[in-house]
């Protein structure tokens, strides 16, 4: 049995396409649950990616601005919102969430169901300013199939793109010789809560799921550099690179950060190969010109909002009590569903946190001096960047979520992982022990996270833990949502677990170690040859 499903796996995952195309259902079955189990109006600002998303479906990519008042944790403020004209049902979307929204002890049962009016209104959106393309990408189900049912397929829409570019990110990870802890980094990299983002209407998902792509492509161009590989590597990097700069305004400081950490573990020659491509010219204009089409959207779209912040939140105070929040921060960047109002187990948070430190503290075992300066920056980066931004908008009230560091937090997982797949020695460590007990504990706890968040919607964060009698229900019952993210997050364990080996070289291929220089001459990591493996020298 064991035996027959090693073949079946092999034969799944033998080659680029397959492993992507596996990778892709996996990845947009765990979108797809959390699309249709989350209810209409139960992640943040949903209501406001809706209206944008059908207004530019419609051809609407500006609106007039219209000051609305606003009050967000108490403080009061008029708020520079888009109008744009649509079926007057969408103005509905705002209040649907009203009776349980922060109160996680309510289920969704209570919201009203949303009107039918087809009459063309004036309806406003805090998401105008930001750039139409993801919006234009997931709106237009709502032209094919009006109400609700419009509504779930722009998430389901959301949730595609993103396990596009999740799978891709496999395919990087796959494509280290010694690829098992590069695909569990992949896995840790989704969270549930970037997995929630995946399967809402919110450009945090792909954004999150862009910022998993770049990292962990750009590792291996620039630490792994092999000629084989490198124009698909660059065409998925210049993907990625578009993607995240191109959905919000702090893209462009992501990607820089990504680039900069590759550069500083760069192998020697490797930029110098990748410059000689004339691939590398066309996704570096590309991303020049994504980022010049980023600033000038911003610059015409500015954020006009008064926020009527008590002077007493200083620059200072905003950035003490940030850093305070740090572990608040951490733990909503593991899972924090809802609006904030749907807490995972425990268990969750701290398996998912200790296969990251786990990871870090193995990679600083086997780093060198720059590895570890990368990783420790980025460690430290998790706790300054939050502090700094929210000292910067002070005048805004304290705004940060953990969510918003996911792009860059994903890459302290990656860079560990290729660390080790680098640098550390092929034996002393059991690392496909290591890997399949990680891969499955975090599938277990995926889960649970997953059957909290659906708790919480059906009965209530006190209600019972086997969700029956359920208040409310998603379309097709919660035991099959549940059951269908079951398997997939056991199935991307099982496929990591698959995937365990080093990876076969071509037939007749010599490929270069990923301690050799891009030119063959071995000067890359001062590794020598020791019969078929490469041992570090430093080892």
């Amino acid at each position: 049995m064991t035996n027959s499903m090693k073949r079946l796996a092999d034969r799944l995952v033998r080659t680029p396409r397959r492993l992507w195309a596996v990778s892709f259902v996996i990845f947009f079955a765990l979108g797809a649950a959390w699309s249709v189990s989350t209810p209409i109006g139960a992640s943040p600002d949903e209501h406001a990616h809706f209206i944008r998303a059908a207004a530019v479906a419609r051809g609407q990519i500006d609106g007039r601005e219209v000051m609305v008042p606003h009050v967000v944790g108490g403080i009061e403020g008029d708020f520079a919102e888009t109008g744009v004209q649509l079926p007057r049902w969408y103005q509905d979307l705002k209040d649907v969430n009203a009776c349980y929204v922060f109160n996680p002890e309510k289920p969704a049962s209570c919201a009203p169901a949303l009107g039918h009016s087809q009459e063309t209104t004036q309806v406003t959106t805090a998401a105008g300013r930001y750039n139409p393309a993801y919006y234009l990408a997931v709106g237009w189900p709502s032209l094919v199939v009006p109400g609700v049912p419009g509504l779930y397929l722009m998430r389901l829409m959301s949730a595609l793109i993103c396990a596009a570019l999740v799978a891709s990110a496999v395919l990087s990870a796959a494509e280290w010789r010694r690829r098992s802890v590069p695909l569990l980094a992949v896995v840790v990299s989704a969270t549930p809560m970037a997995l929630f983002m995946f399967g809402v209407v919110n450009p945090s998902g792909p954004e999150i799921a862009a910022g998993i792509l770049v990292w962990s492509t750009v590792l291996p161009v620039l630490m792994a550099p092999d000629p084989r590989l490198l124009t698909r590597r660059l065409a998925r990097l210049g993907i990625g690179a578009v993607v995240l700069i191109n959905i919000r305004p702090l893209g462009v400081i992501w990607f820089a950060a990504a680039l900069a950490a590759g550069l500083l573990l760069q192998e020697r020659s490797a930029l110098r190969a990748v410059l000689r491509r004339r691939s590398a010219w066309l996704w570096g204009l590309c991303t020049v010109a994504a980022v010049a089409g980023a600033l000038l959207w911003q610059r015409a779209h500015p954020d006009n909002s008064v926020i009527k912040v008590q002077g007493t939140l200083t620059p200072l105070l905003a950035a003490r009590r940030t850093f305070d929040n740090s572990l608040v921060y951490f733990k909503q960047m593991v899972g924090f569903f809802g609006w904030l109002d749907a807490a995972p187990p425990a268990a969750t948070v701290l398996v998912w946190c200790a296969v990251v430190v786990m990871l870090v503290l193995l990679a600083l075992c086997f780093a060198r001096v720059r590895d570890a300066v990368a990783l420790l920056g980025a460690t430290a980066g998790l706790v300054v960047i939050p502090v700094a931004a929210q000292a910067a908008q002070s005048d805004l009230g304290m705004v940060w979520q953990g969510r918003y560091l996911l792009p860059f937090g994903v890459g302290l997982p990656l860079m560990a992982a290729a660390v080790c797949a680098k640098r550390s020695p092929r034996v002393g460590v059991p690392w496909r022990r290591l890997v399949t007990l990680s891969a499955f504990s975090l599938a277990v706890v995926n889960a649970a996270a997953f059957v909290w968040a659906l708790r919480r919607n059906a009965v209530g964060e006190r209600g019972p833990l086997l969700l029956s009698p359920a208040k409310w229900a998603p379309p097709g019952g919660w035991p099959a949502w549940v059951g269908l993210y079951t398997l997939a997050a056991l199935l991307l364990a099982a496929l990591v677990v698959a995937l365990s080996k080093d990876r076969e070289t071509l037939p007749g291929a010599v490929p270069a170690e990923e301690g050799d220089a891009p030119d063959g001459s071995g000067r890359g990591t001062g590794t020598h040859r020791r019969g078929p493996q490469a041992i570090p020298a430093d080892a």
